[in-house]
């Protein structure tokens, strides 16, 4: 437990935030400061409370989705304020309506906490008179966050998507990194076998892991077109924009480079001469750093130098390679590698055409034209109903958490009321926010809840009991707010140590509290962590692990449409995979791997499910890669593509067949769980077919036909020697994530 809570205390979870720390503090400090300077103390801190509250929500994202978000905000908190002032002083009809609200947070992220709160910290205030002039009041704080927040908007419109497009080119440039590191690397097993704790001694050791750079490259796309989505003004308009096709051709690099991976690594079976590796390496390396010149350029909206269009690297590569080729055709190199070498050639000439391509798109200014935020599409009612029914039905994680969540803030508020408590909303408010839906996290956010909740109450009474004066008190609350919303995203702890004053100044801010307050504070929060510890621990499993069938079945069934649509670019009825069947297949893949860190946090992790659900995803990672190269290698049209095909409508089969088992995972037995794909007949004809091509390749150059003529004999060549090495790859892997996903969806002891 110690090493645990060692371990929640030091760990970083994101950037401080000084910008918007020094926003909400502004927001926060200045209604208290006025109101003390004017006589109306109670006011200013109905108004900062307001303004508190919005400022809890964070937004993130572009300016659009940050005013949608803050606007949700500011209505949720004037209405919840306004319910609050009707609740005053009404102690069960509170207990009544607020746990409802504190559910709903849950069940609908866009309302989150703010709901609750709000009406619980109005609640517990001395009643008033006038309910709306509160509500006015809570309005114009979360007004005053809103518009401070998003005061930067006209002249900082495009900077959250210039930063995703360079944080996108910046991981395609590290993907290429990886593979530019990899060409002819010497085997990393007796480096591997000793372990090094340097950070700088790894880096220099240690060949990049290119399947976490290539996924970093993907989520980083995904994060760029989402992030533009939220541009887009709805005008109607068809043509790409600049940014839009930034987004593109980095994604065509990507892909790219994923094909030059795996004949690369099908080329380390042909190795050819040190020269040509070393030539291969620097002309990569010279593709990536060009892409982090853009990565600049954006970023920094044209200041940072773009680089020059031509690279000297490629065209050494490309002289190089030409010179095996030649060399083949004279018959002094093995005309498979050959063809390998070529198609790495043809790799880096495409990456290099897209990397001329994006520099156009950012030399040109990346645009877009200022239109309001779009917001979001109208709420269906019954799309609404039937995805409660539906979760109410199955039981679903979201529907647990949000019935442990309801029943913890109603026993805490209804334990309160009975034992009179005059600060319980404590006890509430830390029952509430510190339940997660896992074991483990439920643990951490506790420890760090209490232990800075603990040394933030203390500071926060021996201030009220030495600093005289309101005006003091507001210049503190803001260095309070400044600390605790800057630091929030590095760590609860901090929030925890530097948010407690905050909330005790901002709540007893017309009637200072003292060491009493304190104290109680401590002892609530306690007693709130240790009701969200028993709920954690007895108010039912959250059912992750019980929805593993139904992923892995989508997981299946989705990278079998993938298969298939590889099958039809090689049958020449599609021209490339279909963007939106690899975004499916990826997005399956990280529903499972989010289940599985959600099966991490469990008090007792299964760790041989763990394992198996890693190798899963893992293997659907490269399965996909081995897709998309398949897929490019097959752009030009070969005379024969051999069993190619077949092979790939075997896999495809497979898949389908394991997602019909897994439609009632309880029938699996252990002769299912681990299935084998036979197609070693298959791949052994593809090796025939690769030596009849080469041996009709020869016969051809013999015959008198010209070494340079693209006919379909050297398409075929070209296209089945870079394939051979991929489909093997691919039955391999193919075969691990339907094995491993039937595994994992058996019954378990």
């Amino acid at each position: 437990m110690l090493q645990r809570a060692r371990q929640a205390y030091v760990q970083a979870n994101g950037r401080a935030s000084p910008i918007y720390g020094a926003t909400a503090a502004v927001a926060v400090a200045v209604p208290l400061l006025v109101g003390a300077l004017t006589g109306h103390p109670a006011q200013g801190s109905m108004i900062a409370l307001g303004a508190y509250l919005v400022a809890l929500r964070a937004p993130e994202g572009p300016y659009g989705a940050q005013a949608r978000s803050l606007a949700v905000g500011v209505v949720v908190v004037a209405l919840g304020a306004a319910v609050g002032g009707l609740l005053s002083g009404h102690l069960w009809p509170t207990v009544i309506v607020v746990p409802p609200l504190v559910a709903l947070g849950v069940a609908v992220p866009r309302i989150g906490a703010t709901a609750g709160l709000a009406v619980l910290l109005s609640a517990v205030r001395p009643p008033a008179g006038d309910v709306l002039n509160i509500g006015l009041l809570e309005l114009i704080g979360g007004l005053l966050t809103a518009g401070l927040l998003l005061a930067p908007w006209p002249a900082r419109r495009l900077r959250p998507l210039r930063a995703a497009l360079s944080e996108c080119a910046d991981a395609v440039a590290e993907a290429l990194d990886a593979v530019a590191e990899d060409v002819g690397a010497h085997d990393a097993g007796p480096l591997d076998a000793i372990e090094l704790t340097s950070p700088e001694l790894l880096a220099v050791t240690r060949i990049p892991d290119w399947e976490a750079r290539r996924r970093a490259a993907s989520e980083a796309l995904t994060s760029a077109r989402a992030t533009y989505a939220l541009y887009r003004s709805g005008r109607g308009r068809t043509d790409p924009t600049r940014p839009e096709r930034l987004i593109d051709a980095l994604g065509r690099v990507l892909h790219e480079t994923v094909t030059l991976q795996a004949v690369l690594e099908a080329a380390k079976n042909y190795p050819p001469d040190r020269e040509w590796r070393l030539e291969t390496q620097t002309a990569i390396s010279a593709l990536a750093a060009r892409l982090r010149l853009l990565a600049g350029a954006t970023a920094t909206a044209g200041e940072a130098p773009l680089g020059g269009e031509e690279s000297a690297a490629v065209r050494r590569m490309g002289r190089t390679a030409e010179q095996i080729r030649r060399a083949g055709l004279a018959g002094d190199e093995d005309l498979v590698a050959v063809a390998l070498i070529s198609q790495v050639r043809r790799s880096i000439d495409r990456i290099a055409g897209e990397v001329a391509s994006a520099r156009r798109i950012v030399a040109g200014g990346l645009r877009i034209a200022v239109a309001p935020p779009r917001m979001p599409g109208t709420l269906n009612p019954m799309r609404a109903w039937e995805r409660t029914r539906g979760a109410v039905r199955t039981r679903s994680p979201v529907f647990r958490q949000v019935s442990r969540v309801f029943v913890t803030a109603a026993v805490s508020m209804a334990l309160a009321a009975v034992l009179g408590l005059s600060h319980g909303h404590w006890m509430t408010i830390t029952a509430m926010l510190s339940l997660r839906a896992t074991y483990g996290e439920t643990v951490d956010l506790l420890v760090q809840r209490v232990g800075g909740t603990a040394a933030g109450s203390a500071v926060a009474a021996v201030i009220l009991t030495l600093v005289p004066g309101q005006t003091a008190i507001a210049l503190i609350v803001f260095g309070f707010a400044l600390a605790g919303f800057a630091m929030r995203s590095v760590n609860y702890v901090y929030w925890a140590l530097f948010g407690t004053p905050l909330a005790m100044m901002l709540l007893d801010f017309s009637v200072p509290a003292d060491w009493r307050t304190a104290s109680e504070r401590i002892g609530l929060t306690i007693a709130g962590a240790a009701m969200a510890y028993l709920a954690v621990r007895l108010l039912w499993p959250a059912g992750h692990a019980e929805r593993l069938p139904v992923q892995l079945e989508r997981l299946l069934r989705t990278h079998a449409r993938l298969v298939r649509a590889a099958a039809d670019v090689l049958a020449g009825e599609r021209v490339r995979l279909p963007h939106d069947t690899i975004v499916a297949a990826e997005r399956s893949a990280e529903a499972v791997a989010e289940t599985r860190a959600r099966l991490g946090h469990e008090r007792r992790p299964d760790t041989g499910l763990i394992a198996e659900l890693r190798r899963s995803v893992d293997a659907a990672h490269r399965t996909r890669d081995h897709l998309i190269t398949v897929a490019k290698l097959s752009r030009a049209k070969a005379v024969d593509t051999g069993p190619i095909p077949e092979i790939l409508d075997r896999l495809a089969d497979r898949f389908e067949e394991a997602a019909g088992l897994l439609e009632e995972p309880a029938n699996l037995d252990a002769e299912h769980a681990a299935p084998v794909l036979e197609l070693d007949e298959e791949l052994a004809d593809l090796d025939s077919h690769l030596s009849a091509i080469t041996r009709r390749r020869r016969a051809e150059i013999k015959a008198g036909v010209d070494r340079e003529e693209l006919t379909p004999l050297r398409q075929a060549l070209l296209q089945v020697s870079g394939t051979r090495y991929t489909i093997r790859s691919l039955r391999r892997d193919a075969g691990t994530v339907v094995e491993s996903s039937l595994t994992a969806a058996a019954p378990r002891p």
